[in-house]
């Protein structure tokens, strides 16, 4: 496991030469109306998702983004450093990298940038109160998602679903993310964690609910980075609509099976998280209650 530095003590980028995010992708990063998402790792070295609105490119050698809500992913980072981003712009180009998170501020210039921002300066509710950075460490090529092949293969998924058997036993998706995850409008990313310790974003595979207990994933050839996932592989799904309503599903990888004449994915899932604002945390399986104890009389009568 890597060793995050203290919040204290950002690490300024290196001079040296590394990879960098070209001028077309700056600007990308740069636009408010994008999906921006972040991977990073639990303690157990398993992929969470969030969608964090605010990633921006402040060098072609770093990345930063506001905190404004809490949630798993600023605490993961503290752990270990390493994370990967994905953004993806209305026309649908999408930019992936990894990245190494060197450390956070709670004051600066990029603080001040963020609260100057129209979404934060007049949100009566909450402002930017953490800005993290993060180094480049990989950058891929730019890519573009077709509407035709999202919608065939949305299609596909919707039929296959199916011919996958649901299985029984304890509910685990609610009706509302069941609903959510199988329409088309639906958008999956799925996350998982490579060769090289970093996880990293697949984006728009088809998946669907196989009833509460399974997903099933239908990967087109523009998804090869799912091809060497051996069953017991575990994989977050982040589902994530264009009214930003999202929700985390992640889960174990069963078995490869050919489907409709393809190769079909079968998830059984293990943990739901909710991701949406105002109250991140996980919904499957539940945490326990803990008791409200208050000091003193709660009527303050003597």
């Amino acid at each position: 496991m890597s060793t995050a530095p203290p919040e204290s003590a950002r690490v300024p980028p290196s001079e040296a030469a590394g990879p960098r995010l070209s001028d077309d992708a700056i600007r990308a990063f740069e636009a408010d109306a994008k999906i921006a998402l972040l991977a990073t790792l639990t303690p157990a070295g398993q992929p969470h998702v969030t969608l964090i609105t605010s990633l921006q490119a402040r060098t072609p050698r770093e990345l930063i983004f506001g905190q404004f809500c809490e949630g798993l992913s600023k605490q993961h980072l503290r752990i270990d450093p390493r994370a990967a981003v994905l953004v993806m712009t209305r026309d649908r180009r999408i930019w992936r990298a990894k990245a190494h998170w060197t450390g956070a501020m709670r004051h600066g210039e990029d603080y001040e940038r963020y609260n100057k921002k129209p979404m934060f300066r007049y949100n009566a509710y909450f402002g930017v109160h953490t800005v993290h950075y993060l180094d480049v460490v990989e950058v891929g090529d730019v890519e573009h998602a077709a509407a035709l092949d999202l919608a065939l293969g949305a299609l596909k998924a919707r039929l296959g679903r199916a011919l996958v058997r649901a299985g029984g036993g304890e509910r685990i998706l609610s009706g509302w993310a069941v609903r959510h995850i199988g329409r088309p409008t639906t958008l999956a990313f799925l996350a998982r964690v490579g060769a090289d310790g970093f996880p990293w974003i697949v984006p728009l595979v088809p998946t669907q609910p196989v009833g509460t207990r399974r997903l099933a994933l239908w990967p087109t050839p523009r998804h090869a980075e799912l091809a060497d996932l051996q069953p017991g592989g575990i994989l977050a799904c982040f589902a994530l609509n264009l009214a930003m309503e999202s929700v985390l599903v992640r889960g174990r990888l069963s078995a490869w099976r050919r489907v409709l004449g393809t190769r079909a994915g079968v998830v059984e899932i293990e943990e739901v998280y909710n991701s949406m604002p105002p109250k991140h945390g996980r919904i499957y399986p539940p945490e326990p209650l803990q008791p409200v104890r208050l000091e003193g009389d709660p009527c303050g009568s003597e």
